[in-house]
């Protein structure tokens, strides 16, 4: 019986859940916006507002913190036919995501369904996104 058992095990071991949560919520700070199954997104999300949580503390116990919980991946963009380091998803996080959600007390995540399904094993697909990414992106242009 599951008694009192929370999260979802996803049919993975404790180890492979772990590191796919962290690549979910990494690959999510670094696009802000990305396209997943719906049992992997409602895992994810909790774990994705803590840390943006301790963006909006941004001291460095936070910043130490969220590098335990989450590693520290580079990102590189492709100029000149060369891949170039523009930064770290920590980095991203305490500079850029943390600050936009200063004065939001919480839901910074969105999931929102995909009329597709997944090849395969026919799994609802939805896009995870950051709430704000949207207003961003039309006051650019």
């Amino acid at each position: 019986m599951r008694h009192r058992v929370a999260g979802r095990h996803l049919n993975r071991t404790s180890s492979h859940r772990l590191a796919m949560r962290r690549n979910i919520v990494s690959s999510l700070f670094e696009h802000e916006t990305i396209s997943t199954t719906m049992p992997k997104a409602k895992e994810v999300r909790g774990f994705a507002e803590k840390l943006i949580t301790l963006a909006k503390k941004g001291d460095l116990a936070s910043r130490r913190r969220a590098i335990a919980l989450l590693n520290n991946r580079a990102i590189y963009k492709e100029e000149n036919g060369n891949n170039v380091q523009v930064g770290t998803v920590i980095g991203k996080l305490f500079s850029e995501i943390g600050p936009r959600y200063l004065d939001r007390p919480g839901g910074y995540t969105r999931i929102i369904r995909l009329p597709k399904r997944r090849l395969g094993d026919n799994g609802q697909l939805v896009l995870l996104q950051l709430v704000g990414q949207d207003d961003k992106r039309s006051s650019k242009k």
